[in-house]
């Protein structure tokens, strides 16, 4: 048992690596598809849909809609929306403290839209689908102290 698990496990750390697929024309034929116009398309479609919703969410908080294109500035309206110190956007840049600030936001954002803390889960883990809601939903922006 102990050999087969051995065997599985570099299987496993193959697979994951990608030396085991190193050459293989199926493999690269999907990772072609990627760079493909259908696929460049839906993520084109994906991310005017994010700027739509992030944009009408700026709006109901008071703040521009223009701010959403704006590739670091968004980040920093997004933190004074959330209730949080701008300079914030410096963590940001920081390894793993930048997964703490994305939290702390995310959390402060729910409940500046008074929404519960389980709305902000759904905004750490799948925020495309979560600031969609937020934005053409029909949420009140009244900043909690």
């Amino acid at each position: 048992m102990k050999k087969t698990s051995g065997v599985f496990s570099l299987l496993v750390l193959l697979l994951i690596s990608g030396s085991a697929f190193a050459g293989d024309p199926m493999i690269e034929d999907a990772l072609a598809n990627f760079s493909s116009p259908i696929f460049l398309f839906f993520n084109f479609a994906i991310a005017v849909f994010l700027i739509i919703a992030q944009w009408k969410l700026f709006v109901k908080a008071g703040e521009p809609g223009w701010a959403a294109i704006v590739p670091i500035y968004n980040a920093i309206v997004l933190l004074k929306i959330a209730g949080k110190p701008g300079w914030w956007i410096i963590l940001m840049l920081v390894p793993l403290a930048n997964l703490v600030v994305a939290i702390l936001m995310s959390i402060g954002l729910a409940r500046n839209f008074g929404r519960s803390d389980g709305f902000a889960i759904g905004l750490i883990f799948l925020p495309y689908i979560f600031l969609a809601v937020l934005g053409f939903g029909d949420s009140r922006y009244s900043p909690v102290q």
